[in-house]
C-alpha cells in the first residue's frame, strides 16, 4: 500500500533560481498533502468508510476508505456519506451515495460528482465543495451533463463519474475575519499599482492621489493588463452544447 500523504513542499512562488517568478505567494502554513483517488478504480470491491476528514488543501472534506482487499484510499466525501457506509465502483453496482460507475449506466436526473473527461483519466471536473452535475439526456454515446456553471456538456458515457452532490456547501460562506488567515494560505497581499513608486510598477509616482497615467492599464511588467491576451483554447468547443453565459 502506498503511502497516503506527505509534507507538501513550499514553493512561495519562486522558480528553479529562486527569484520571485509568481508575485503575492509566501508564509504557507505546514501541511500535508493527501493522495485522493480521482480514478476510483478498485472495480468491484466493496470499500467501507472509516473516517471522515478535513483537508487543507482542497474546501470539500475526504472521506478514507477501507477496502476488502486491505487497501485504504481517500475519496471526496459527498454529502450524506458517513463512517460505516459501504462504497463500491463499477459498471453494475447500485445508484447510491459515494458509488462509482460509467455515466452510461446513471439514470437520468441523477447528481454526480468527480467526472472524468477521458475514460481511466481520472476525474477532473465537479469536484469542489458543495457542486453538483446533473445527467440530463442520453444521446447515442455520449451523456449530456449540465454543469454547476449552468454549461451543458456532452461527455463520452464509458467515462466514470461519483454519485452524490459534495458536502460543505457553506464553504462560501466563510469569513476569513483577518490578514493572518490568508496568509496561513499562502496568499500575501497585494499593492496597487497607483500606490507604488513609478520605479515598481507603470502605474506609480504622481503627486496626492493620481490615476494609472496612460491610456491603458498595464501589469507590474508593463504588459497590457486589459483585452484579450491569451488564445482561446477551442478542442473542447464541440462538446459544449450550452454555454454558460448565454
Amino acid at each position: 500500500m502506498s503511502k497516503l500523504k506527505f509534507i507538501k513542499k513550499k514553493h512561495s512562488g519562486r522558480d528553479v533560481t529562486g527569484s520571485v517568478s509568481v508575485r503575492h505567494q509566501g508564509g504557507e502554513q505546514k501541511r500535508f498533502l493527501r493522495i485522493i483517488d480521482f480514478k476510483r478504480d478498485n472495480v468491484g470491491i466493496a470499500g467501507k468508510v472509516v473516517l471522515i476528514e478535513y483537508d487543507p488543501n482542497r474546501n470539500c472534506d475526504i472521506a478514507l476508505v477501507q477496502y476488502a482487499n486491505g487497501e485504504k484510499r481517500y475519496i471526496l466525501r459527498p454529502e450524506g456519506l458517513n463512517v460505516k457506509d459501504i462504497v463500491k465502483s463499477g459498471k453494475d453496482v447500485d445508484i447510491k451515495v459515494g458509488n462509482a460507475l460509467s455515466l452510461e449506466s446513471i439514470p437520468v436526473g441523477t447528481i454526480v460528482h468527480n467526472v472524468e473527461l477521458i475514460p481511466g483519466k481520472g476525474g477532473q471536473m465537479v469536484r469542489g465543495a458543495g457542486t453538483g452535475a446533473a445527467v440530463q439526456v442520453k444521446e447515442g454515446k455520449y451523456i449530456h451533463l449540465k454543469l454547476p456553471s449552468g454549461e451543458i456538456r456532452s461527455v463520452l458515457g464509458k467515462c466514470f463519474a461519483t454519485i452524490g452532490t459534495l458536502g460543505n456547501i457553506i464553504f462560501k460562506d466563510r469569513n476569513l475575519g483577518k490578514a493572518g488567515a490568508s496568509i496561513h494560505m499562502g496568499i500575501r497581499p497585494t499593492v496597487r499599482g497607483v500606490a507604488q513608486n513609478p520605479r515598481s510598477h507603470p502605474h506609480g509616482g504622481g503627486g496626492g492621489r493620481s490615476g494609472i497615467g496612460m491610456p491603458t492599464p498595464k501589469t507590474y511588467a508593463g504588459r497590457p493588463a486589459v483585452g484579450k491576451t491569451r488564445k482561446k483554447k477551442k478542442y473542447s468547443d464541440k462538446h459544449i452544447i450550452q454555454r454558460r453565459k448565454k
